[in-house]
C-alpha cells in the first residue's frame, strides 16, 4: 500500500471532518440533505449516510441542537453552550434560543413524581415570527 492510499477508516474520518467543517459555515438550522448538497457542491465526496451518521454522533455528543419540526425532516445546528429551548417560525424557520426555567422545574417535578431519574428533554415552540407576521 502506498503512502497515498487511504483505508476506509481514514476516508471516513476525512468525510466526517468535512461534515463538521461545513457545519461551521452554516448559520441556523440545516437538514442532512441540504448539508449533503452543500458538501457535494464544494466537491466533497461524502455520502448521505455518512452525513446522517455524523450529524447523529455530533448530536449525541451534545455538539449539535436537533429540531424536529412538525411533518418535517430533522434539522441540525451547532449548539450554543447551556441547556436551552427553541422558538421557531413555522413560515421561514427563523429560530431563537430561549431559556425555560419554569419548564426545567416542571420536568424535574413530573419526573420525580413518577420515580424517574437522569431526565432529559427537548422543547420547540412553533409560531410566526414578526417578519412573517407583516
Amino acid at each position: 500500500m502506498s503512502s497515498t492510499d487511504h483505508s476506509p477508516a481514514q476516508r471516513n474520518t476525512k468525510q466526517r471532518g468535512a461534515v463538521a467543517a461545513a457545519l461551521r459555515d452554516v448559520e441556523g438550522f440545516i437538514s442532512a440533505q441540504d448539508l449533503h448538497a452543500q458538501l457535494r457542491s464544494r466537491g466533497e465526496r461524502v455520502g448521505l449516510t455518512t452525513v446522517y451518521r455524523t450529524l447523529q454522533a455530533l448530536a449525541d455528543a451534545g455538539a449539535l441542537d436537533v429540531m424536529r419540526p412538525p411533518g418535517g425532516e430533522h434539522l441540525y445546528r451547532r449548539c450554543s453552550d447551556g441547556h436551552h429551548h427553541h422558538l421557531v417560525c413555522r413560515s421561514c424557520g427563523a429560530t431563537v434560543e430561549v431559556l425555560g426555567p419554569t419548564v426545567e422545574t416542571w420536568a424535574d417535578r413530573v419526573a420525580a413524581e413518577h420515580g424517574y431519574t437522569d431526565v432529559a428533554h427537548t422543547l420547540e415552540i412553533f409560531g410566526t415570527c414578526p417578519a412573517c407576521k407583516r
